[in-house]
């Protein structure tokens, strides 16, 4: 049990990066992309093809970064100087990376399980270090010797890549340009009034917002030890998923909060789907139906406690109402008998 929850959230912390890119996108921006089905792949894509061309793992995986930030880019084009709609912009994007990652793939997919990655690197330093006996005692100490991970190096190491990310996009949010995106996203005319150009504040957002998706999908193809052309489908629900439990959970009242929110709703969802299949009645390819489930509970559940904190409120307001117009007319019958007795 215990290794499949680090399993979980291990891999929910790298698909936080993801869930991060879709915030940018979804909330921010109010852009439904689906350019993310695509993206993801373009990232794991390109990283997986040089490094088995001998270039520094990492190094690859920040080259993802840009190749995402140009395909969010040319969405962003197509429907701001295209004037094609946001939706079917998305929609064409992603069809198109189905290509466009077969070329760079040449073919559908690549094991890196042979190869040396960003993972293997630094599980190797973590070894070489003694972080991971140091902590695999501990864990022993307490009763939990049976079921230890082989590594505690990557999910540290990812720890510390998510929450700079989490930290930076908190700040670019705050400054001048990333205030007149979220106007953008909230109100393009009232924006436009104080002569910002929204169409290039909206292709800067999608070239973000798939820069960290594409980031995400290269650490995942480099943790799973495969880079597939097929890996990116559904990847939109899932980001979806985690901002909706984790905006659900922790609310959002402040970017940081949410941000935070959509790191621990990211974590979260990876927890439950691997508890979910772990029923004896469910199969790895009910997967997607769990995901779907776990969308509708987290988008309904705010609105039926909502609606029954109303009926509360709206009780409380009517008892204290009719608690008042008791006194009232209690005091105005104490009033007519004094009136009585002293005439």
């Amino acid at each position: 049990m215990f290794t499949s929850i680090f399993g979980s959230f291990e891999s929910g912390i790298i698909y936080a990066i993801m869930a991060l890119g879709v915030y940018l996108s979804f909330r921010i921006l109010d852009f439904p992309d689906l350019t993310v089905d695509g993206s993801f792949v373009t990232g794991a894509a390109v990283t997986s093809i040089m490094i088995l061309n001998g270039v520094n793992p990492f190094w690859a995986t920040l080259v993802a970064l840009f190749a995402g930030f140009l395909a969010g880019c040319i969405t962003g084009m197509l429907h701001t100087f295209g004037k094609i709609n946001n939706l079917l912009s998305g929609i064409l994007m992603m069809i198109a990376l189905y290509s466009i990652n077969l070329r760079i793939m040449g073919r559908s997919n690549i094991p890196l399980l042979n190869t040396d990655t960003a993972f293997t690197k630094i599980t190797h330093v973590a070894k070489h270090t003694g972080i991971d006996s140091l902590l695999n005692s501990v864990l022993k100490s307490v009763g939990l010797g049976d079921s230890l991970p082989d590594t505690w190096g990557i999910l540290l190491f990812m720890i510390v890549v998510t929450f700079v990310i989490k930290f930076l996009t908190d700040w670019f949010l705050k400054t001048e340009i990333g205030l007149a995106l979220r106007a953008t996203g909230d109100n393009k005319r009232m924006i436009r009034s104080f002569s910002a150009n929204t169409n290039l504040l909206i292709v800067l957002g999608l070239g973000l917002s798939n820069a960290l998706v594409a980031f995400s999908g290269a650490l995942i193809a480099q943790e799973g030890g495969f880079a597939d052309v097929g890996m990116g489908i559904g990847t939109i629900i899932v980001g979806l998923a985690s901002v909706i439990i984790g905006e659900a959970l922790f609310g959002t009242k402040t970017i940081a909060r949410t941000t935070l929110a959509v790191i621990g709703g990211s974590i979260i969802y990876r927890i439950v789907v691997t508890l979910a299949l772990r029923a004896e009645f469910l199969q790895p390819g009910d997967m997607k139906l769990i995901t779907a489930v776990i969308v509708i509970i987290a988008l309904t559940a705010p609105k039926v406690f909502e609606r029954t904190k109303d009926r509360k409120r709206k009780a409380r307001r009517k008892a204290e109402k009719l608690r008042v117009l008791q006194a009232a007319v209690n005091g105005k019958g104490e009033q007519h008998a004094t009136v009585k007795s002293d005439s």
